[in-house]
């Protein structure tokens, strides 16, 4: 049900917010991910996405009967199948990609970086090897004298680096890496 404005001053402040809209909003990002399972996440504050993507994968993962806990610190996510999982979300950017961001080199054996595009997903399960090999001391995440500590990846979801093709791609190849684990 949708309701009418009748204060003259309110139409006229909506009618410069519509006006606004267009240099604030995507349309057409926000037209790609209407009706998306996924496009609830998108209007959540930047502060929750992250835990959200960590009970997606937890979730996930425990409904494929994986061995799922909380991390007891801070180091690290989750315990999946014994393993230390830093847990990565990204969902699809303007520019095509996934930005997976935030790496820092603490105490975890693999990440899962878990993209969301509006009608797909997308997952990479890399070992900290490949991580320190690739990203965390390569990609430097913020510029300048405190910005040594975090890294970011970038992702083509269809042409990944050719390293990361190893680490999955899709949630099969993923949960495959996963099931290993045991």
């Amino acid at each position: 049900m949708r309701r009418q404005i009748d204060d003259p001053n309110v139409k006229l402040l909506a009618s410069i917010a519509q006006g606004l809209r267009e240099d604030y909003v995507d349309v057409e990002e926000e037209e790609a991910w209407r009706g998306s399972p996924f496009g609830w996440i998108r209007e959540r504050p930047s502060r929750q996405v992250g835990k959200i993507g960590e009970q997606l994968v937890a979730g996930w993962c425990a409904a494929r009967d994986l061995d799922v806990v909380r991390s007891p610190d801070a180091e690290a996510d989750r315990i999946i199948e014994g393993r230390r999982v830093e847990i990565k979300y990204s969902r699809l950017w303007k520019s095509g990609r996934f930005v997976f961001q935030q790496f820092r080199d603490q105490n975890y054996d693999y990440a899962i970086c878990l993209g969301l595009a509006p009608f797909t997903a997308r997952c990479w399960v890399i070992s900290k090897p490949i991580l320190r090999q690739y990203v965390i001391g390569h990609r430097p995440q913020h510029r300048g004298r405190e910005g040594g500590d975090t890294f970011w990846l970038h992702v083509l979801p269809e042409s990944p680096e050719t390293w990361l093709q190893q680490c999955g791609g899709s949630l099969a190849d993923a949960f495959g890496i996963l099931r290993s684990f045991r």
